[in-house]
């Protein structure tokens, strides 16, 4: 079976606690990425997202001075460069994450996401079926 070390992102740019959301979201567009791992210590601490800056950025009025972990996803999903793809897939699925951080000795060592398993021909159906699970309870929330 696949593991997510064989399908994982390891050349990965982070930010620290020290930046503000200006830097990581000048970041975001320079790397063309939607999130960037927060580290402290090579520790990750949070995740930001383009969508974390928009609704509790933007949308609540924080200036791009504003501390990353003010706005950061502290509640973080890990798995290890062992973790299979399948169970990697199904904790994206049952959290509705499109990324998870991979962790090694306390050490973040790369991310996988449903993309690193879409071009996958072994995990298609493993990324499909995560991405539709994400996609409907997230259409569940919307406003009409």
């Amino acid at each position: 079976m696949e593991k997510v070390r064989d399908i994982m992102t390891d050349d990965i740019e982070c930010c620290t606690l020290l930046d503000n959301v200006f830097e990581v979201a000048l970041k975001m567009k320079e790397l063309n990425v939607g999130a960037i791992p927060i580290v402290d210590q090579e520790k990750i601490v949070g995740m930001i997202t383009d969508r974390d800056i928009v609704i509790r950025g933007v949308a609540e009025k924080h200036p791009g001075s504003t501390k990353v972990e003010d706005i950061m996803s502290k509640e973080l999903f890990t798995v290890s460069p062992d973790t299979s793809s399948r169970e990697a897939a199904k904790l994206m699925a049952d959290h509705q994450v499109r990324r998870l951080p991979v962790v090694e000795n306390g050490k973040l060592v790369g991310i996988v996401s449903l993309g690193d398993m879409a071009i996958r021909k072994l995990t298609d159906d493993q990324a499909k079926e995560a991405l539709s699970e994400i996609s409907e309870q997230n259409f569940g929330d919307v406003q009409h």
